[in-house]
């Protein structure tokens, strides 16, 4: 492998670290690929102590054990494996479900709500372990550079960053090559898997292979998580979520901790075929992408959120905050999670979900998700009000013309000067 040596490398952010100046470095480590070549190449081309940090986000399959025990066989002088699902769904996934968060439309954000507090937990653990620097391995294509680098220069503008895979001009064949020369086990077993992977407990992204070709239909082996909707089962299944202030606390009437709900409205929802989504993507580096996205908790809980916010809300409320859901997902997913707005945001969420409460009912079938059942207390409702045969009370039918003539009164007007 050859690779250009880091002291030649030029720097164009202050945060970025100067190699004379790197001895002691923090990896974020998931055990792949990319970060293991990472570690024995930081030590090489550094002579730099290592401590790796993992963090467990809800990643379906993992071995933590086996993860620790191949970063200390690689080199590392510690391992730390930490498990943030509480503070994952608590602080994270809790402000996105009140945000009703999706970007473009599509994409539920369950990566760029990881990063940040996965850079986080870097600086925490690199303070403590005395470590000069950060190192990740995010690509120079990608939106996840941006929000763990700009996470760790607002947190700790003391701390350096340095990103391997940006610069060491490899490709997965030379990273192959790397591992086999020096001994890496890759993974897995395997050597090279088909797609770029990345998940945590509110959905999965892939990217790479055929996905690149947007005139290529999917490919069932890319759904790991969720049935094919053409073998889900033949007999739907109804699910009943209850929300609090906002936030699911009750699985078909079981009182469930939040972790522990999205897993098994995940299980539920991805047995149906529920939460595929193959979408085309504005990233904040310039490029257009798609990704193929498996996210079969979000794809329940977020509509049956907004359904039952639109039910408790007003019509001015509903569309005017619309706006800022979409917003507070632009902020999140460009990787500005401790840009001031979306605090201000968040406390606009948190005083409408005061009132989000109630229960919503989805019916699931073969890849599809529709609410069926409504009910709150704070409901902006009354089905006397809404019956075609019913009049008087708060609504009288008879006032309805002088409304309709005050209602239209300028747009008439307009459209008389507009065409005399």
């Amino acid at each position: 492998m050859t690779s250009e040596h880091p002291n030649t490398t030029p720097r164009t952010a202050s945060y970025e670290a100067d190699p004379e100046q790197v001895h002691r470095v923090l990896l974020l480590y998931s055990g792949g690929l990319d970060t293991s070549v990472m570690l024995k190449w930081i030590q090489d081309q550094y002579h730099a102590e290592v401590i790796c940090l993992t963090v467990n986000l809800g990643q379906p399959g993992e071995d933590y054990e086996v993860i620790e025990g191949k970063a200390l066989q690689l080199g590392a002088l510690d391992c730390h494996v930490v498990d943030a699902r509480e503070e994952f769904a608590r602080e994270y996934l809790t402000p996105a479900i009140r945000a009703n968060a999706l970007y473009g439309g599509g994409y539920p954000l369950f990566t760029a709500l990881g990063r940040p507090l996965i850079a986080k937990l870097a600086v925490e653990h690199a303070r403590m372990a005395g470590c000069d620097t950060i190192a990740h391995g995010c690509t120079g294509k990608g939106n996840d550079q941006v929000r763990i680098e700009a996470t760790i220069a607002t947190l700790a503008p003391e701390l350096k960053v340095i990103a391997p895979v940006r610069s060491w001009q490899m490709g997965r064949e030379e990273e192959i090559a790397y591992a086999r020369e020096h001994g890496i086990p890759v993974k897995g077993g395997t050597e090279a898997t088909p797609y770029s992977i990345d998940d945590n407990l509110w959905g999965r992204s892939s990217e790479g292979r055929w996905i690149e070709d947007l005139a290529h239909a999917p490919e069932d082996d890319v759904f790991q998580l969720v049935t094919r909707p053409e073998d889900a089962p033949d007999d739907p299944e109804h699910v009943e979520l209850t929300f609090e202030r906002g936030v699911p606390v009750a699985l078909n009437g079981e009182a469930l901790a939040l972790v522990e709900l999205i897993e098994r409205v995940a299980d539920i929802a991805a047995r149906h075929g529920v939460g595929i989504i193959d979408h085309i993507e504005d990233r904040i580096v310039g490029l257009k992408v798609r990704d193929i996205y498996e996210a079969p908790a979000a794809a329940i809980v977020l509509p049956a959120h907004q359904e039952l916010e639109r039910l408790v809300c007003t019509i001015h409320q509903n569309q005017f905050k619309g706006q800022l859901d979409r917003q507070w997902a632009y902020l999140v997913y460009a990787g500005l999670w401790w840009e001031p707005l979306r605090a201000d945001l968040d406390a606009y969420m948190d005083h409408v979900n005061e009132r989000v409460t109630g229960r919503i009912g989805t019916k699931l079938y073969k890849g599809h998700a529709r609410v069926v059942t409504r009910a709150s207390a704070n409901a902006v409702y009354d089905a006397s009000l809404a019956s075609f045969s019913e009049s008087g009370g708060l609504f009288s039918q008879s006032a309805s013309p002088g409304f309709i003539e005050l209602w239209s009164l300028q747009s008439r007007m307009a459209w008389r000067l507009h065409n005399e």
